[in-house]
């Protein structure tokens, strides 16, 4: 895509950023620390999309309980990211096969995509951000 198809009415380039979550919520920052950066990123108005995978699935399930471990369960917040137009969320399948899971255990909508569909949207990315 060349960058006069990129441009906006407001004449800004809007890149695809895509930011794979791969750390659990618990006994790191960096879940909370993505999180921070797809709503900086959103704010800017551009193009976010957020993969969950390895133990990052943790990051979107549901029922999480914080109390033991002192940390603030921000796993809702999630829920808001519709507000900021951060509506491409994925899951890795075989990461939510690893561990169990299902897409009803996750507290928002995700479309869940096999390694072959997240290596092609991977592709498609200008800039890609893991943590």
């Amino acid at each position: 895509m060349s960058e006069e198809e990129m441009m906006e009415e407001g004449g800004g380039v809007v890149k695809k950023f895509l930011y794979l979550n791969r750390k659990a919520p618990i006994g790191t920052v960096y879940a909370l620390e993505s999180l921070e950066v797809v709503l900086i990123g959103a704010a800017f108005e551009q193009d976010v999309s957020m993969i969950f995978m390895d133990d990052g699935v943790y990051q979107i399930k549901k029922g999480q309980d914080t109390k033991g471990v002192e940390m603030k369960n921000f796993s809702a917040t999630y829920r808001a990211l519709e507000m900021y137009d951060v509506e491409k969320l994925y899951v890795s399948k075989e990461s939510m096969d690893e561990r169990g899971l299902t897409a009803d255990d996750l507290v928002v909508d995700v479309e869940v995509l096999d390694a072959a569909q997240l290596a092609d949207l991977m592709d498609d990315q200008d800039v890609i951000l893991s943590f």
